[in-house]
């Protein structure tokens, strides 16, 4: 059995763990991330990968990056919600770790991870949206991750959705990331206990009365207890899921969307309203096969088992 290290590295947490070959995660860690300075990133991931492989041999490390990845699986172009500016992560931590390392977006990676061993499991044609802290995507076509012809490919988050809209990290406006992810999540609470504090009593509660902690994970809580001005955040988030997904299937025609990230912990809540709004905005509908919206099966832990899978591919 060959063992490899995978590393999921978010706006808010480095996520690691040993994962076989059959996708199984055998031990695991996780530390906050320092994304305002590259070398304490670096020290973290450096530190985690130490920390399991002083329990397991391992073969390679996977390191699945916010970000986007040039084609030498070793450099971080641009990180809209990180500090990495062509960053050489691949070079900067291959002497510290100590075994072969593989750079890869972390998107991709838990798009890879869901076709290998999750929702979609030997489909042709499946496309992963990633809804985090932005909007993460991958396409798995035929057993070949599409990496685009410079590495940067399948940044759905950063499609416009609204003409001259909200101000996006990437320095576009209008992106998808900005109506469906949460950090709209927590702007959309924030508004809304800002606009109509009475409606928003059940997210200031769990927020301890600071508008300034709700959070989408506050969200996401209300929502699932029946709130209705969480339900009613998730509807429209929902909404605008549905539609990018539309854009998508106007341009991909994939056999399965599977939907994964924090966000999508609201199941039903999220994926109700986004089916309704794929089905009414897709191109041709009524006259077309419409892809399954999914949710992914791997859970939070689909970026490391698919960085993971990837290293020990490669080497």
């Amino acid at each position: 059995m060959s063992l490899a290290i995978g590393v999921d590295i978010g706006g808010t947490k480095v996520a690691a763990g040993v994962v076989d070959d059959e996708g199984r995660v055998l031990d695991s860690t996780r530390r906050p991330t320092p994304g305002n300075d590259v070398a304490q990133t670096e020290a973290v991931i450096a530190e985690v990968v130490a920390e399991l492989s002083s329990r397991h041999e391992v073969t390679a490390v996977g390191i699945g990056a916010a970000g986007w990845i040039a084609n030498d699986h070793a450099t971080v172009l641009f990180s809209p919600h990180l500090a990495w500016r062509n960053e050489p992560l691949r070079d900067a931590l291959a002497e510290v770790i100590g075994v072969p390392v593989v750079v890869e977006n972390d998107a991709n990676a838990a798009a890879w991870a869901e076709y290998r061993y999750g929702a979609a499991r030997d489909s042709r044609v499946s496309v992963m949206v990633t809804m985090g802290t932005g909007i993460g995507g991958g396409l798995v076509f035929s057993g070949i991750l599409y990496r685009g012809a410079n590495g940067v490919g399948c940044e759905y988050g950063h499609m416009s959705v609204v003409p001259d809209g909200r101000r996006c990290a990437c320095g576009n406006r209008g992106c998808w990331e900005m109506y469906a992810s949460g950090t709209a999540l927590a702007r959309d609470a924030r508004e809304l206990a800002a606009i109509a504090p009475v409606s928003a009593h059940r997210l200031m509660t769990l927020a301890n009365g600071d508008v300034d902690q709700l959070t989408g994970q506050l969200v996401t809580q209300a929502a699932r207890e029946g709130d209705p001005a969480a339900v009613e955040i998730y509807t429209q988030m929902g909404r605008w899921l549905g539609r990018g997904l539309a854009n998508l299937a106007a341009v991909i025609d994939p056999t399965v969307f599977v939907i994964g990230g924090g966000v999508s912990e609201a199941g039903d809540l999220l994926l109700g309203p986004a089916r309704q709004s794929f089905a009414e905005s897709l191109t041709g509908r009524g006259f077309r096969p419409a892809a399954d919206i999914r949710l992914a099966e791997l859970g939070p832990e689909a970026g490391l088992v698919g960085a993971a899978d990837l290293a020990r591919r490669r080497h």
